[in-house]
């Protein structure tokens, strides 16, 4: 979040600094400085401001630092339910809310991830589309996740394409898929669940749709078998 973005929404709710400064706890002559770019912005104080100003988790940062960790499923379902995804709406997370980029690539970093939660990657790219994807793409390439992210850019595209009124977006996921496809992996790769034997591989191999044979993917997942509503995007 930048200084000026800051200030912006401040003043769109209609609040002076002294009521800014109140509600994020901090003093008044510090909100000045803060909007005027002569104190940072430390991440605890933008996720005190998502919270206060009600901004999109897509503002909150991605650390320098990140790295997609082993985790379970129940706590990325957790994840994505305060990232707005229907299919979790009933759940009552017990996590903090993360960005929708890191929350992305770290269930891309999984080996074996349960077939609901596959079909939910490509509704954080729909939903949160016109978010800073250059720190993820960085950290997607670290780890060698730029085939799956690639693939899964390339699911979202194919659904956004199919309303017309979403050309915005789905020119957007096309320029990410182009930018990740100029660092794009040569080695054949399961796509978050290895196949149970050598015919199940085989069968899979054979009958991937075209995406995921131009990623160098082993996966069946086709952008039909995503259960969206797609009046809704």
């Amino acid at each position: 979040m930048k200084p000026e973005q800051f200030r912006a929404e401040r003043m769109n709710r209609g609040w002076s600094q002294n009521e800014a400064a109140r509600r994020l706890g901090v003093s008044q002559p510090y909100v000045v400085m803060l909007e005027k770019g002569k104190r940072p912005l430390t991440p605890a104080l933008v996720r005190q401001a998502v919270s206060v100003y009600h901004l999109s988790p897509a503002v909150l940062p991605v650390s320098e630092s990140f790295v997609p960790e082993p985790t379970d499923a129940q706590q990325l379902a957790e994840y994505m339910a305060l990232l707005g995804y229907p299919g979790y709406a009933y759940l009552r997370p017990h996590v903090a809310r993360r960005n929708p980029g890191e929350v992305l690539l770290t269930a891309l970093a999984q080996n074996d991830l349960e077939a609901r939660l596959v079909e939910a990657l490509p509704w954080l790219l729909l939903r949160y589309w016109d978010m800073d994807f250059a720190p993820v793409v960085e950290h997607a390439k670290k780890v060698d996740l730029q085939n799956r992210l690639g693939f899964v850019v390339s699911l979202a595209r194919n659904v956004s394409a199919a309303n017309p009124q979403n050309e915005p977006r789905t020119l957007a996921l096309a320029e990410l898929e182009f930018t990740l496809d100029r660092s794009r992996l040569a080695r054949e790769d399961d796509f978050l669940r290895p196949a149970r034997n050598h015919v199940e591989r085989q069968w899979l191999m054979q009958n991937r749709p075209e995406d995921a044979r131009h990623w160098n993917l082993v996966t069946d997942l086709r952008p039909e078998h995503l259960r969206y509503d797609v009046r809704t995007f």
